[in-house]
């Protein structure tokens, strides 16, 4: 007790504060997203992400060789897909020419060892900008799981690492892996999207890919029907838990900063690792209050991190990893 204990012992300098210090951010803790799209020469400033880009292939080649010197070696591929090219199946998801898979060998191509992780979803590829199939004003289940399984054979095919259903389809982590197990890809693994949260903070995403829900007639208008409903906390365990028991290798909590009681709920129950995915809403609020200079970009962003981490995260999905190589010196 005090006089005897005095806490403030252990604070006194950076050097104690670093000797004692439990939690610690490595570049070995992050996998990078990145968004492709058409084209040649591209590199897109996405405006409500600053400093975010769209990238043609050519400029995803030079992006994930600088990410491979920076020490940042595991990568999650989006695609932004022509209007054209999409209907309510997610035909073009399957091409096996189509600019997913032409992606995936591309940082393959580029860096053989960058571990590569891709989006496994119907919005990008959806006409109406769902992550499943509509019809008569619903959101098709099963019939979705059944077109993610030949997307993920389809990105396996490819060269991918990992797939990612992102969509919250029911079964869809035991349906992918059955189909995987079927086609011999046995080593390719699953980071389920397992407590993905119906949340605001995904906009700037969605004007990344062009993939928000359509507002027309007979099409939900948001995607609460299957995203988690934010106010609810036993059913990311009951989530996380079926799709461990289906197959899934990873699993993730969506988004982070607000549901940091669910990654420390979830990393007290499972024996996988937990990811977080720092999403597109959290790191565009950080980079418009840094330039207003309403806050230190790089001491919040390290703050928002570092309790990720502390909160349980084996794996930190964020557009700030290069900021945060950046801060080592």
């Amino acid at each position: 007790m005090y006089p005897l204990i005095r806490n403030r012992r252990l604070r006194a300098s950076e050097s104690i504060r670093r000797l004692v210090r439990e939690t610690t951010l490595t570049p070995d803790d992050f996998l990078v997203p990145l968004f492709v799209t058409e084209g040649k020469g591209i590199k897109e400033e996405i405006p409500s992400m600053p400093n975010y880009f769209r990238l043609s292939l050519d400029n995803l080649e030079k992006e994930v060789k600088e990410l491979w010197k920076m020490g940042l070696c595991s990568v999650l591929l989006f695609v932004k897909v022509d209007d054209k090219l999409k209907d309510n199946k997610g035909t073009e998801a399957l091409n096996p020419n189509g600019l997913m898979q032409r992606a995936i060998k591309t940082v393959k191509n580029a860096c053989p060892q960058m571990l590569v992780m891709t989006d496994v979803a119907l919005d990008p590829f959806s006409a109406y900008g769902h992550d499943g199939i509509v019809a008569e004003g619903e959101i098709l289940n099963d019939e979705t799981a059944e077109v993610l399984a030949e997307m993920s054979i389809s990105h396996a095919k490819a060269g991918a690492d990992f797939v990612a259903p992102s969509d919250m389809m029911d079964g869809r982590i035991l349906i992918i892996r059955e189909a995987l197990e079927e086609e011999g890809f046995i080593n390719t693994g699953i980071m389920a999207y397992s407590a993905k949260y119906a949340s605001a903070f995904y906009g700037p995403f969605r004007d990344a890919l062009d993939s928000a829900p359509v507002d027309i007639a007979d099409v939900p208008k948001d995607k609460k029907t299957y995203q988690m409903d934010y106010a609810n906390r036993y059913d990311a365990i009951k989530e996380t838990q079926m799709d461990i028991d289906e197959g899934a290798d990873i699993v993730m909590v969506k988004p982070g900063l607000c549901y940091l009681d669910i990654v420390r709920e979830i990393k007290n129950e499972v024996e996988v690792p937990v990811a977080v995915y720092q999403v597109s809403g959290e790191y565009a609020m950080v980079k418009a209050a840094a330039e207003k200079g309403w806050l230190d970009h790089d001491a919040v962003m390290l703050e928002q991190l570092t309790a990720i981490k502390r909160a349980g995260a084996d794996i930190i999905a964020s557009y700030f990893a290069k900021d945060f190589i950046r801060t080592l010196g």
